[in-house]
Order: C-alpha cells, then structure tokens, then sequence
C-alpha cells in the first residue's frame, strides 16, 4: 500500500529529500507515485504538516 499526499500539503519539499526511491513529484501539492512507493513511510515521518498518509 503506497502513500498519499493530502490536500495538506504546503510543498515545503521536506519530504522530497527523504524518499528513497524517488517517488514524489514536485507540484503546488506534491504527488506520490503509488507505482514506485514502497511503502517505507520516511515522507510521512518528516512531513511538518502531516500532509502524508496512508492510501
């Protein structure tokens, strides 16, 4: 199950660093990839508005 970035989302680009594989996009909200995701959660860990969730 990949993660999903909520309306939330400030694009602070805080998570963008922390996602091992690449799987975040860059955007006025910012996007995960469910394709690439694996499911590490480290986005969600770091995200200061918790934007990141579960899908």
């Amino acid at each position: 199950m990949a993660y999903k970035i909520t309306e939330d989302c400030t694009a602070c680009g805080t998570c963008i660093d922390e996602c091992p594989v690449d799987a975040i996009s860059e955007g006025d909200i910012y996007v995960i990839d469910p394709d690439i995701c694996t499911d590490c959660g480290s986005c969600a860990d770091v995200c200061p508005v918790d934007a990141i969730e579960p899908a």
